[in-house]
Order: C-alpha cells, then sequence, then structure tokens
C-alpha cells in the first residue's frame, strides 16, 4: 500500500465544470468496476454544491447503468443534524439526486442518525461502521473506505471540520458532533482518523472563489484544516481551471 499521504497529493485540472464532473465519474466508474467481484466499494459522500453535479450525473444515463451499485456501499461525510427530509440535510439532497434515482440496494446505504443527542447519534455511526469494519481500531493495511469525497470551504475547513473547533484535536472518536460558529445547525462529521482510513482521499473543488484557499492548503497553512487531512493510500485533487493554483492550470 502507498503510504501516507498528506493534502498537497496530485492535482487533476479541468477546463470547466462539466469536464471536471465527468472526470471524476469517469475515475469513480473505473475504481467501483475494478472491485464489482470482490469486496464491497465503499464510498463516503460530501455535500455541498459542486457535488450535487456529481450525483446528478451518476443517477443518468450512461453512468446509471454502468455503475456496479449491488456491490457499493455509501456513506456520509459529515452532514447537519437535521430530519433527513429537511432542506439543509446532506441525506436528503443525495436521496434526492441519487439514491431515488439509481438501482442502489436500501442495505447499501448508511445515513447518520437525525434524532435523539447529537452526541448519541455520532456514537450510534461510529459503531456501524466498526461493526462493518470488524474491528474497534482501524489498521494501517486495511483502509475502510475506498474512495472519501471531500470539498473545501473558503475558511479551509473540510467536512464538518471547521477552523478552531475542538474536533480538530479528536483522535480516537471515529465521528463526532460539533458545532461551527458560522453554521446554524449542529452537525455530525468523520474525524481525521475516519477520513485517513481511505484508499483514496479526493477533494473536488471549482471556482475562482476557491482558488486562493486551495493554493494555502496546498502550502500545508496549519490554519486550514483541510491542511491536515492524510490519506492511508493516494489523496487526489480534483478541479477546474478557476480553482486551480497559479502554475498548476
Amino acid at each position: 500500500m502507498p503510504g501516507q499521504t498528506t493534502a498537497t497529493g496530485t492535482m487533476h485540472v479541468f477546463p470547466h465544470r462539466e469536464a471536471l464532473i465527468t472526470g471524476l465519474a469517469d475515475w469513480l466508474l473505473e475504481r467501483s468496476l475494478a472491485k464489482a467481484d470482490t469486496a464491497p466499494f465503499r464510498l463516503a459522500l460530501s455535500g455541498g454544491s459542486t457535488p450535487q453535479h456529481l450525483y446528478t450525473l451518476m443517477a443518468s444515463a450512461p453512468y446509471v447503468a454502468r455503475f456496479p451499485w449491488h456491490n457499493m456501499q455509501f456513506f456520509i461525510g459529515d452532514d447537519r443534524f437535521v430530519p433527513h427530509d429537511h432542506a439543509d440535510s446532506n441525506f436528503g439532497m443525495m436521496q434526492r439526486l441519487l439514491f431515488s434515482k439509481a438501482p442502489i440496494p436500501a442495505d447499501n446505504i448508511f445515513p447518520m442518525p437525525d434524532h435523539g443527542l447529537a452526541e448519541d447519534a455520532a456514537g450510534a455511526y461510529e459503531q456501524t461502521l466498526k461493526n462493518l469494519y470488524g474491528a474497534t481500531d482501524f489498521s494501517p493495511e486495511r483502509p475502510f473506505f475506498d474512495v472519501q469525497l471531500l470539498g473545501i470551504g473558503t475558511d479551509g475547513h473540510t467536512a464538518s471540520l471547521f477552523p478552531g473547533q475542538p474536533v480538530l484535536d479528536n483522535r480516537s472518536a471515529w465521528v463526532a458532533s460539533c458545532v461551527p460558529p458560522v453554521a446554524p445547525h449542529t452537525r455530525l462529521t468523520l474525524t481525521y482518523p475516519a477520513i485517513h482510513s481511505s484508499q483514496h482521499v479526493v477533494f473536488l473543488v471549482e471556482g475562482a472563489a476557491k482558488r486562493d484557499i486551495l493554493a494555502r492548503i496546498r502550502a500545508q497553512d496549519p490554519a486550514c484544516p483541510a491542511s491536515a487531512v492524510t490519506a492511508q493510500g493516494e489523496l487526489i485533487w480534483f478541479t477546474d481551471q478557476a480553482a486551480a493554483p497559479s502554475g498548476q492550470e
């Protein structure tokens, strides 16, 4: 297995959004098909506006007929702690755009809990992951996720790992609750260790508004939580030309 990689990673730059989304869909299709007859292909999905275009494409022809949906398991990288039918729910968005459109077995979809206490919900999701993984600790030889899809905010956050939050120091839990100061909802998020347990960590970034923060993250600015993301296998950036830092277009 490749050694640990940091948020510098390999960069793939596309001329515009359509090419970017198609390029990532093709990349995911190739890797999911390569594992179609072996263990489940585990994919942790991201919220945000750019991934919505990816999910819509995956659920449309010709992709919807080509992905090995029966062998794919879907997880949520982070979500707002609101009912799944709430307008701000990442899972609700994924349900509308992808899960309800593609022939994915219901048992292959693992939403984060949306009721009770946030701390209990985080613990319940963590237990779900541990049951599937078959261990209470991650092994350096066996990543949980095949692909962890992430985005970045203009403040350098990724998933729900926001600057200055206690969750950034949590290296024991797999899932945690947090209350970002700039957000209206409590959130549940995978932690750094859970993100790290991935064969491929993929950042999807679009638009000129992300250009400066992307450059800071790739320069390992410690003020940006995304700078601390590592992968057990490979870390890759999929960006459009507008977001790519100078010299990497």
